[in-house]
């Protein structure tokens, strides 16, 4: 397995990690907009989006993360099958 690569695949996945979700902020604006007169319902609604945008984003990395590792494990079981030849 290169380190190089291995360094940039971690890397990749830790600014994934730290990066703010660019879906929230758009969405957010005009949904409290278009219900602004249901009282309690937008900050509920709002606090709903914002915590299955947080679970999707959740979601997406940990996925990210089992590709990184599957690929990984086969690099791996590819070396030892050479070793074995």
């Amino acid at each position: 397995m290169d380190e190089t690569v291995l360094r940039e695949k971690i890397s990749e996945l830790l600014s994934e990690a730290q990066r703010p979700s660019a879906v929230a902020q758009p969405g957010a604006g005009r949904r409290g907009d278009r219900r602004s007169g249901d009282g309690d319902r937008p900050s509920s609604l709002g606090r709903e989006m914002a915590a299955l945008e947080d679970g999707l984003d959740h979601l997406r990395l940990a996925i990210k993360y089992l590709v990184f590792d599957l690929e990984a494990t086969k690099r791996e079981n590819r070396l030892l099958r050479e070793m074995m030849d």
